[in-house]
């Protein structure tokens, strides 16, 4: 089968809800989501909308990354490590690679990657104060 790219919110919901239905069964990270995520449905619309934003610049997302990402870290006891940016970075790449190919599918990784190290930075420096 020959696979598409990202080409619109469509995809963006398919990329969103496959991946984190990995998340939620994965060993290490369902935890983690599970046990701070009580209303999936309302956190998958907003990572729908986060990765929109991102993706096709259409405004939709609104919230802070930094702080959420930081109250997840104070919740766990400052517990989160690189290799938890880690795993869910290779299980994005993966899930993309699953469904899709092209131009934006590259830009979904690239934008991950330099998120998720921006993010742990901001993490750790977050620990400090």
């Amino acid at each position: 089968m020959d696979k598409k790219d990202i080409q619109n919110r469509d995809d963006v919901k398919l990329l969103v809800e496959t991946f984190y239905g990995k998340i939620r069964v994965d060993t290490v990270l369902g935890p983690i989501f599970n046990g701070i995520i009580t209303d999936w449905e309302s956190h998958l619309t907003l990572l729908i909308d986060f990765w929109e934003t991102q993706l096709f610049l259409k405004r939709k997302y609104y919230g802070n990354p930094v702080t959420a990402h930081q109250e997840v870290d104070d919740k766990m006891n400052h517990t989160i490590t690189s290799e938890h940016f880690g795993l869910w970075l290779n299980l994005w790449f993966a899930t993309i690679d699953e469904l899709f190919e092209g131009e934006t599918a590259w830009i979904a990784k690239n934008r991950a990657q330099k998120m998720s190290t921006m993010l742990f930075m901001q993490i750790f420096q977050h620990r400090t104060k």
